[in-house]
Protein backbone atom coordinates (compact mmCIF):
# COMPACT_ATOMS: atom_id res chain seq x y z
CA UNK A 1 0.00 0.00 0.00
CA UNK A 2 1.71 3.23 -1.20
CA UNK A 3 2.24 6.13 1.85
CA UNK A 4 -0.20 8.43 2.02
CA UNK A 5 1.79 12.01 2.45
CA UNK A 6 0.18 14.39 4.44
CA UNK A 7 1.42 17.84 1.76
CA UNK A 8 0.16 20.34 3.90
CA UNK A 9 1.79 18.95 7.02
CA UNK A 10 5.75 18.60 5.15
CA UNK A 11 4.73 22.33 3.97
CA UNK A 12 4.49 23.28 7.85
CA UNK A 13 7.40 21.40 8.91
CA UNK A 14 9.62 23.12 6.18
CA UNK A 15 7.88 26.50 7.42
CA UNK A 16 9.01 25.57 11.18
CA UNK A 17 12.17 24.92 9.82
CA UNK A 18 12.86 28.05 8.28
CA UNK A 19 11.34 29.70 11.22
CA UNK A 20 14.32 28.49 13.38
CA UNK A 21 16.87 29.35 10.64
CA UNK A 22 15.79 32.71 10.79
CA UNK A 23 15.61 33.13 14.80
CA UNK A 24 19.05 31.80 15.12
CA UNK A 25 20.82 33.09 12.00
CA UNK A 26 18.89 35.99 10.47
CA UNK A 27 16.55 35.93 7.18
CA UNK A 28 19.53 36.17 5.21
CA UNK A 29 20.57 32.84 5.82
CA UNK A 30 17.19 31.44 5.28
CA UNK A 31 18.27 29.72 1.76
CA UNK A 32 16.13 26.52 0.20
CA UNK A 33 19.74 24.65 1.27
CA UNK A 34 19.79 25.74 4.48
CA UNK A 35 16.44 25.07 5.51
CA UNK A 36 16.44 21.81 4.02
CA UNK A 37 19.62 20.91 6.42
CA UNK A 38 17.62 22.04 9.32
CA UNK A 39 14.47 20.20 8.56
CA UNK A 40 16.54 17.16 7.74
CA UNK A 41 15.18 16.92 3.79
CA UNK A 42 17.05 17.38 0.75
CA UNK A 43 17.24 20.69 -1.45
CA UNK A 44 15.29 19.05 -4.15
CA UNK A 45 12.22 17.80 -1.53
CA UNK A 46 12.10 21.61 -0.38
CA UNK A 47 11.73 23.06 -3.69
CA UNK A 48 9.35 20.33 -4.39
CA UNK A 49 7.11 22.35 -1.95
CA UNK A 50 8.25 25.82 -2.74
CA UNK A 51 10.00 26.28 -6.09
CA UNK A 52 10.99 29.52 -5.09
CA UNK A 53 12.53 31.35 -1.83
CA UNK A 54 9.48 34.14 -2.41
CA UNK A 55 6.68 31.25 -1.75
CA UNK A 56 8.41 29.60 1.25
CA UNK A 57 9.00 33.03 2.58
CA UNK A 58 5.29 33.97 1.98
CA UNK A 59 3.75 30.97 3.08
CA UNK A 60 5.88 30.80 6.28
CA UNK A 61 4.76 34.18 7.20
CA UNK A 62 1.13 33.19 6.57
CA UNK A 63 1.61 30.14 9.01
CA UNK A 64 2.65 32.51 11.81
CA UNK A 65 -0.68 34.62 10.84
CA UNK A 66 -2.58 31.67 10.84
CA UNK A 67 -1.68 29.98 13.92
CA UNK A 68 -2.77 33.21 16.36
CA UNK A 69 -5.88 33.59 14.39
CA UNK A 70 -6.86 29.80 15.35
CA UNK A 71 -5.97 30.35 18.71
CA UNK A 72 -8.22 33.42 18.91
CA UNK A 73 -11.02 31.53 17.25
CA UNK A 74 -10.35 28.70 19.68
CA UNK A 75 -10.75 31.03 22.74
CA UNK A 76 -13.52 29.98 25.17
CA UNK A 77 -13.01 32.61 27.98
CA UNK A 78 -15.59 33.21 30.75
CA UNK A 79 -15.81 36.04 32.73
CA UNK A 80 -16.35 39.54 32.74
CA UNK A 81 -16.31 41.54 29.34
CA UNK A 82 -12.72 42.76 30.30
CA UNK A 83 -11.51 39.64 31.41
CA UNK A 84 -12.43 38.40 27.92
CA UNK A 85 -10.82 41.41 26.03
CA UNK A 86 -7.62 40.74 27.98
CA UNK A 87 -7.52 37.57 27.04
CA UNK A 88 -7.91 37.84 23.26
CA UNK A 89 -5.01 40.52 23.66
CA UNK A 90 -2.88 38.51 25.60
CA UNK A 91 -2.82 35.66 22.49
CA UNK A 92 -1.19 38.11 19.97
CA UNK A 93 1.39 38.98 22.66
CA UNK A 94 4.87 37.06 23.11
CA UNK A 95 3.95 35.70 26.62
CA UNK A 96 4.98 31.87 25.84
CA UNK A 97 7.57 29.98 23.84
CA UNK A 98 5.58 29.43 20.93
CA UNK A 99 4.35 32.96 20.88
CA UNK A 100 7.84 34.57 21.50
CA UNK A 101 9.24 31.90 18.49
CA UNK A 102 6.44 33.73 16.44
CA UNK A 103 7.13 37.22 17.34
CA UNK A 104 10.49 36.70 16.41
CA UNK A 105 9.99 35.41 13.05
CA UNK A 106 7.41 38.20 12.76
CA UNK A 107 9.80 40.82 12.92
CA UNK A 108 12.27 39.55 11.00
CA UNK A 109 9.33 38.95 8.53
CA UNK A 110 8.57 43.01 8.61
CA UNK A 111 12.04 43.91 8.35
CA UNK A 112 12.84 42.09 5.10
CA UNK A 113 9.16 43.72 3.59
CA UNK A 114 9.95 47.06 4.34
CA UNK A 115 13.19 46.40 2.92
CA UNK A 116 11.76 45.61 -0.30
CA UNK A 117 11.12 47.60 -3.11
CA UNK A 118 8.30 48.08 -5.60
CA UNK A 119 4.66 45.81 -5.19
CA UNK A 120 5.87 42.85 -2.26
CA UNK A 121 3.83 40.59 -1.30
CA UNK A 122 5.67 39.97 1.55
CA UNK A 123 4.48 43.92 2.32
CA UNK A 124 1.20 43.45 1.81
CA UNK A 125 1.09 40.50 4.15
CA UNK A 126 2.38 42.35 6.67
CA UNK A 127 -0.09 45.33 6.17
CA UNK A 128 -2.94 42.97 6.14
CA UNK A 129 -1.75 41.46 9.49
CA UNK A 130 -1.39 45.02 10.50
CA UNK A 131 -4.52 46.03 9.97
CA UNK A 132 -6.33 42.87 11.17
CA UNK A 133 -4.92 43.91 14.34
CA UNK A 134 -5.83 47.37 14.87
CA UNK A 135 -9.65 45.74 13.58
CA UNK A 136 -8.72 43.20 16.79
CA UNK A 137 -8.68 46.24 19.59
CA UNK A 138 -11.34 48.31 17.72
CA UNK A 139 -13.64 45.27 18.26
CA UNK A 140 -12.57 44.67 21.80
CA UNK A 141 -12.89 48.32 22.46
CA UNK A 142 -16.21 48.60 21.22
CA UNK A 143 -17.48 45.33 23.16
CA UNK A 144 -16.21 46.91 26.26
CA UNK A 145 -17.60 50.29 25.14
CA UNK A 146 -21.56 48.26 24.69
CA UNK A 147 -21.66 46.61 28.10
CA UNK A 148 -20.93 50.55 29.41
CA UNK A 149 -18.22 49.98 31.33
CA UNK A 150 -15.48 52.56 29.57
CA UNK A 151 -15.54 55.84 30.52
CA UNK A 152 -18.22 58.45 29.39
CA UNK A 153 -16.93 61.03 26.29
CA UNK A 154 -13.89 58.31 25.52
CA UNK A 155 -12.36 58.93 22.12
CA UNK A 156 -13.14 55.79 20.67
CA UNK A 157 -10.97 56.06 17.34
CA UNK A 158 -7.96 57.58 19.85
CA UNK A 159 -8.50 54.63 21.79
CA UNK A 160 -8.04 51.98 19.38
CA UNK A 161 -4.94 53.86 17.59
CA UNK A 162 -3.56 54.04 21.76
CA UNK A 163 -4.07 50.36 21.98
CA UNK A 164 -3.28 49.24 19.10
CA UNK A 165 0.25 50.95 19.76
CA UNK A 166 0.73 49.68 23.24
CA UNK A 167 0.23 46.02 22.27
CA UNK A 168 2.98 46.31 19.36
CA UNK A 169 5.15 48.20 22.01
CA UNK A 170 4.81 45.60 25.13
CA UNK A 171 5.52 42.96 22.11
CA UNK A 172 8.74 44.53 20.76
CA UNK A 173 9.91 45.15 24.77
CA UNK A 174 8.89 41.60 25.15
CA UNK A 175 11.02 40.68 22.05
CA UNK A 176 13.78 42.76 23.00
CA UNK A 177 14.27 41.92 26.51
CA UNK A 178 12.29 39.83 28.41
CA UNK A 179 14.27 39.87 31.28
CA UNK A 180 12.77 43.13 32.11
CA UNK A 181 9.50 42.53 29.83
CA UNK A 182 8.31 39.55 30.84
CA UNK A 183 5.12 37.99 30.97
CA UNK A 184 3.71 39.20 33.99
CA UNK A 185 4.99 42.48 33.65
CA UNK A 186 3.13 42.34 29.71
CA UNK A 187 -0.03 41.37 31.13
CA UNK A 188 0.19 43.61 34.14
CA UNK A 189 1.34 46.95 32.08
CA UNK A 190 -2.02 45.67 29.15
CA UNK A 191 -4.41 45.49 32.48
CA UNK A 192 -3.21 48.61 33.80
CA UNK A 193 -4.00 49.95 30.50
CA UNK A 194 -7.58 48.55 30.20
CA UNK A 195 -8.17 49.48 33.77
CA UNK A 196 -7.38 53.06 32.69
CA UNK A 197 -10.53 53.40 30.36
CA UNK A 198 -12.92 51.61 32.56
CA UNK A 199 -16.05 53.42 34.42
Amino acid sequence: MPKIVDHETRREEIAEALWRVVRRDGIRAASVRTIAAEAGWSAGAVRYYFPDQDGLLNFAMELVTRRVTERIDALEVKGSVTTIALRYLEEVLPLDADRRAEFDVWLAFIAQARAETGVSTLRQHVDKVHDGLRELCDSLLRALDQAGVLKAGLDLRREVERLHALIDGLALHGAIQPDRTGPARIRQLLRHHIETLLA
